[in-house]
């Protein structure tokens, strides 16, 4: 819901609504098995037996951050509605990312016959991952109206810019305003959230890119000093089930 003090401007934030899912993640910390086809950060794949499996260059075997069962997620415009989706990253470096060190894989066709040996995937693979433990996933959709952090997100408060309108505010107003601009969190599609700047804002070709997925720093998951990942994606792309030139960014305080 808008604050009251910022009704007098809903039509002009009504103009950048975006529906958003929220992903809830929960530590498997109990480390009972997750099947191989549900939603989940970490864990085993679902991974068709025909494909090779994604390696970087030096030849070790990428870790999967996240997977994505459609079937378990509200439908979000432009996103599959069935299928699954899967983050693939280098065990190391992954904060420089090169060429093989990112393989995002779609598998539309969930009636494969998939890897069920992967004694390969040895713990020390994992030393380095942000991710330090297996979660499960929930969903739920929502609307959001802005990120302050987000380029995409430029009203005008009677002429002001945010942070103009935000200097006339009273302490608590601001507080209620950061809050209802502050899009933290694991998330798909909305608006983006950064700890520093929009890096879309660089490079002309990605100013229209959207987020894919964003993955934040929590109870079991840390980005550097309580940093964020995003992966951003052209809206053709994304529209035509391309996942092949998609864009990871991430940083911290």
């Amino acid at each position: 819901m808008i604050p009251t003090f910022l009704e007098e401007f809903k039509s002009e934030i009504e103009k950048f609504k975006l529906e958003t899912v929220r992903i809830t993640a929960i530590p498997n910390v109990n480390k009972s098995p997750l099947s191989l086809k549900q939603s989940k950060f970490l864990g085993t794949p679902f991974f068709p037996i025909r494909l090779e499996y994604p390696k970087n260059k030096l030849g070790k075997p990428l870790i999967m951050w996240a997977q994505l069962n459609f079937e378990e997620i509200p439908d979000l415009i432009n996103f599959p509605q069935k299928g699954i989706l899967q983050f693939f990253l280098s065990p190391v470096f992954w904060g420089d990312i090169r060429e093989g060190d990112l393989r995002i894989f779609y598998h539309e066709n969930l009636d494969q016959e998939t890897i069920t040996d992967f004694s390969f995937l040895e713990p020390e693979l994992y030393e380095d991952s942000p991710i330090h433990i297996g979660h499960s996933l929930s969903f739920k959709k929502e609307v959001e109206y802005g990120s302050t952090e987000d380029i995409r997100f430029t009203p005008k408060f009677n002429g002001k810019t945010f942070y103009e309108f935000a200097k006339s505010l009273t302490k608590e107003q601001k507080e209620e305003l950061t809050k209802f601009f502050h899009i933290c969190g694991h998330k798909l599609g909305g608006y983006a959230y950064f700890t520093q700047t929009d890096p879309r804002q660089y490079d002309r070709k990605m100013r229209d890119h959207l987020l894919l997925l964003q993955i934040d720093t929590d109870d079991k998951i840390v980005f550097g000093d309580a940093g964020v990942c995003n992966f951003f994606i052209s809206k053709e792309d994304l529209r035509n089930k391309n996942f092949t030139n998609v864009y990871f960014y991430w940083d911290c305080g």
